[in-house]
């Protein structure tokens, strides 16, 4: 995949067999359930912050307790997370993402 290349199929197999999972095993449905989804992402955000936190070792209680690989994977954990909500809110995730995609490049390169 190039900078310019819309994520895979086999990524979206992959979201869907893990929003399947999410759903078939979720004790929670309907509204309040998209809100725990989405209140899921701001927990992995913290997650992202906590990792370059202690990356850099900037709680001198604690001192350096994270990786470079722990921030990059709390990141992939965003992103998938990210994209089990807007699978939440869609069946169609991967157009909608794709289209979106496609606006945010197409809005870079003007700009370059």
């Amino acid at each position: 995949m190039n900078d310019h290349t819309p994520p895979g199929p086999e990524l979206w197999a992959s979201i869907d067999a893990l929003w399947e999972w999410l759903e078939s095993s979720s004790p929670i449905e309907g509204p309040e359930g998209l809100l725990l989804r989405v209140l899921k992402l701001n927990e992995e955000v913290g997650e992202v912050a906590e990792a370059v936190i202690g990356v850099t070792g900037h709680n001198p209680r604690k001192g350096v307790t994270h990786t470079w690989d722990d921030v990059q994977s709390e990141l992939c954990d965003v992103a998938v997370t990210a994209l089990m909500v807007l699978r939440t809110l869609t069946p169609e995730a991967r157009e909608v993402f794709t289209r979106h995609l496609e606006r945010v490049t197409e809005r870079s390169r003007a700009t370059s």
